[in-house]
């Protein structure tokens, strides 16, 4: 008994919540840099918001270029920590960049780079909450994964707001942020490398292009409605510098890029619970449903408290899709999680560029048409998941 009491903190299993700390640690970093990119590519690098939009589509795509590769291969050899801090020392190295950046050819490599870190330790890290937990407390414990990892999202974007008070915008306020990035990052790396792994059971031997056809029927029909779903994918960027058109100042901007995961971790935990009793399918459904009102909410959006609103809303949706809907793979998919957790990942991260392509073309001709646009395209993807989900 004594064991088992000391493998729990706050109810958890102890490395649960220890991921969770290192995915903290993390988004401290990463979501400083974050907050103030888009106006750091665009006002002080000189960039144009089509350029960013190309920028942001292939760090999207990077961000799941390898998930695939990293999940097939973490299943079939059984191990999950060892890839996992792999892509948190890649993306902690990728961040080193942003100390020599004085053009934009150099901060786009910086937001590629760093992004195909994230991608490999996603699917092996994912697994390895999975098999720390069972059904009935799977959407919690992947709620308070998420819950820690947007709370350094949260003190991420207020450290960047004090450096911007104290230092103005001035170019040399960027360079103090970026080398300030760096120690949190470095942190996580330590706290991962000492975890106990948990090993799967290896699986056997297989061509990874065809380890797809041995997933679920009712992973195909979620991986299908999430491609119809990512097309409606624009990148914050965007709702960024619609805050910024709208009247908020640069550190003003930076507090509602906090606000938004603020609004994540409320909603996490609870989502999660909730997820854990009525069924995660509902969950996804309404996923879909907030991220629609949310992107029309922004077609019209012409005030600040507006702007305010719509944050929030993008910040339960998003507590919805980065936590439940890796929970929902892992209920449907039993056997290679690490694999369907990839495949979900690489496809809707594929998406994403052209997405995010069309929404920088759609932002030229109008503000209103890159969220009208998806705002269509993810009520079509709730329609489609709805009417072909299995009983």
């Amino acid at each position: 008994m004594q064991k088992k009491i000391q493998k729990k903190v706050l109810g958890l299993h102890k490395n649960i919540f220890l991921l969770g700390i290192v995915s903290f640690l993390t988004d401290v970093s990463s979501e400083m840099i974050f907050s103030v990119f888009s106006v750091f590519f665009t006002v002080i690098l000189g960039a144009s918001a089509a350029l960013l939009g190309l920028v942001e589509g292939l760090a999207d795509f990077s961000a799941s270029s390898l998930d695939y590769v990293s999940g097939f291969i973490s299943d079939r050899t059984g191990k999950r920590k060892r890839f996992a801090a792999i892509g948190y020392v890649f993306s902690t190295l990728a961040k080193a960049i942003l100390m020599f950046a004085n053009s934009v050819s150099s901060a786009s490599a910086f937001r590629v780079i760093e992004r195909i870190g994230k991608s490999f330790r996603g699917p092996p890290r994912d697994a390895w909450i999975a098999s720390l937990s069972d059904k009935n407390n799977k959407g919690y414990y992947f709620g308070v994964h998420k819950a820690l990892d947007k709370a350094g999202a949260i003190i991420g974007p207020f450290i960047a707001y004090g450096i911007f008070r104290a230092y103005g915008e001035a170019r040399n306020a960027f360079g103090l942020l970026f080398l300030i990035a760096l120690v949190p990052a470095v942190l996580a790396v330590i706290l991962v490398i000492m975890l106990k792994d948990k090993p799967s059971k290896p699986q056997k031997k297989e061509n990874i292009f065809m380890a797809y056809k041995d997933l679920s029927p009712d992973f195909r029909h979620y991986l299908f409605s999430s491609a119809i779903f990512s097309l409606a994918y624009f990148s914050f960027g965007f709702l960024l510098l619609k805050a910024y058109s709208v009247g908020f100042a640069i550190d003003e901007v930076v507090l509602l890029y906090a606000l938004f995961n603020v609004a994540f971790v409320l909603a996490s935990v609870p989502i999660g619970k909730i997820g854990d009793r009525i069924g995660r399918s509902a969950i996804i459904s309404s996923g879909y449903m907030v991220y629609f009102i949310m992107a029309l909410g922004f077609v019209f959006a012409k005030t600040k408290l507006h702007v305010i609103v719509m944050f929030i809303l993008f910040g339960i949706f998003y507590s919805i899709d980065e936590g439940q809907g890796k929970a929902y793979i892992s209920d449907i998919e039993q056997k290679k999680r690490a694999t369907a957790l990839g495949l979900y990942s690489f496809l809707t991260g594929l998406i994403y560029l052209p997405a995010s392509l069309i929404a920088g073309y759609l932002w030229t001709v109008g503000q209103g048409y890159t969220f009208g646009f998806a705002a269509l395209v993810s009520l079509a993807a709730l329609v489609y998941f709805r009417l072909f989900l299995r009983k």
